[in-house]
């Protein structure tokens, strides 16, 4: 949603920063663009005036005529010029901190309401009252939040024994599936990124307050592998025959959660660190929504090898992310917590992170085209973490492996 977009849509423009409530004010931007516009042509035509005069200088000097009184008028009309130009550099500034506050279009699919627009699996039954992970990982001395705490205070979750034995196993099964089966790029990043990588994803500027900042170097921790995968075709120009692109990492992320607090503080549903497989595509756009169910069902069957009973959420707009133009939300079924929990989100961009990033195709024809990207988490722990050990625990305590994940533990079938 650009200022071409908003100028040529005003209406449009509105209702789509209504629906996702938005706070940007159409009405001042096209003020702003209005009264930018009109300076410049006033520029033009005193640059215009200004040449005239100083070719006629130039002539009088020539013929050896009396030329004070242009000449000051002339320095007068230079400095008018100045007077504007920074006039039009202010003008110019304020328009563009606005503009980088509008969000991505929102798709036609997207409502107003969260939909349930697919559902799998049975939630688990018990013939006792099922544990909490707090209470259940700690018994088994897999979590310990109490170190976790003494480490880095609040909100922070250590892995012990089994328990980072479990994590690291959910972590390799998600990315040899994605690469073996799915056909993804493995992705080692760094985790510390430029400032430009966030903006051009869209976690800034909309976002600042909700990452981590070095204080001495221009770097931002990650809130997610997207970032960096995003990134590394920043300023690129790709040929149409070499898309899709896909990419997968696994990364630690790292959240403020600023103004979250009160939600979901115990256990670690809400942490400020955590791991993620992500997964992030460049796609043609006439392809893109074909590749984003592509990589929903990705997902979902990673969902459906670990018998975790989910739930897809086609988000309302007022949900969605900033960047993001359609999304859905797959949350798992967590016994001892009770509720749903949230382990991907998978989010079409269309063109929006694209062009903040400079990433084009070139089509067959020579034509230049901003590519469309996706991202999905593949999946987001630990609340995979929480709904495996919760729907898997049993009466005496122990929790049940599932099948997949047995190689990748050194075939043990069982914690407890």
């Amino acid at each position: 949603m650009d200022l071409k977009f908003i100028r040529n849509n005003p209406d449009l423009a509105r209702e789509m920063l209504t629906r996702r409530n938005e706070a940007v004010s159409v009405d001042e931007i096209l003020s702003i663009d209005e009264k930018r516009r009109s300076l410049i042509q006033i520029k033009d035509q005193m640059r215009m005036e200004h040449r005239q005069m100083s070719e006629k200088v130039a002539e009088l000097k020539k013929n050896k005529q009396e030329s004070g009184n242009l000449i000051n008028e002339a320095k007068e009309m230079g400095q008018k010029i100045k007077d504007i130009e920074t006039q039009l550099a202010e003008i110019e500034n304020d328009l563009e901190n606005r503009t980088k506050y509008l969000p991505n279009y929102i798709h036609e699919s997207v409502t107003n309401e969260d939909t349930v627009v697919a559902t799998w699996g049975e939630k688990p039954n018990f013939n006792f009252t099922p544990l909490a992970h707090w209470d259940l990982a700690e018994a088994l001395q897999i979590l310990d939040f109490k170190a976790a705490s003494k480490l880095s205070g609040s909100r922070f979750v250590l892995f012990r024994g089994l328990g980072a034995q479990l994590e690291r196993a959910l972590i390799n099964f998600c990315l040899d599936l994605h690469i073996k089966k799915h056909g993804y790029i493995e992705i080692s990043p760094p985790i510390l990124n430029l400032e430009e990588c966030f903006y051009t994803t869209g976690s800034l500027p909309k976002s600042s307050e909700e990452m981590y900042k070095c204080a001495e170097d221009p770097y931002y921790l990650i809130p997610t592998a997207e970032v960096p995968l995003v990134n590394l075709h920043r300023n690129d120009c790709i040929n149409e025959d070499n898309l899709p692109l896909y990419y997968t990492a696994y990364t630690p992320c790292f959240r403020r959660e600023a103004g979250s607090y009160g939600k979901d503080v115990r256990g670690m549903i809400r942490i400020h660190q955590f791991d993620k497989v992500e997964l992030v595509k460049f796609t043609r756009p006439e392809n893109s929504y074909e590749e984003m169910e592509k990589m929903r069902k990705d997902i979902e069957e990673i969902m459906q090898l670990l018998n975790i009973p989910y739930q897809v959420k086609r988000l309302a707009a007022s949900e969605m992310a900033f960047q993001s133009a359609k999304t859905y939300d797959i949350d798992a079924w967590s016994a001892g917590v009770g509720g749903w929990l949230e382990v991907s989100s998978i989010s079409n961009c269309e063109s929006f992170q694209a062009k903040r990033g400079n990433i084009r195709m070139r089509r067959k024809s020579g034509e230049l085209e901003y590519v469309h990207i996706m991202n999905g988490s593949g999946l987001a722990f630990p609340r995979i973490f929480v709904a495996l050990i919760e729907n898997n625990q049993q009466k005496d305590g122990s929790v049940i492996i599932p099948e997949v994940l047995r190689p990748y533990m050194g075939g043990l079938s069982k914690i407890g």
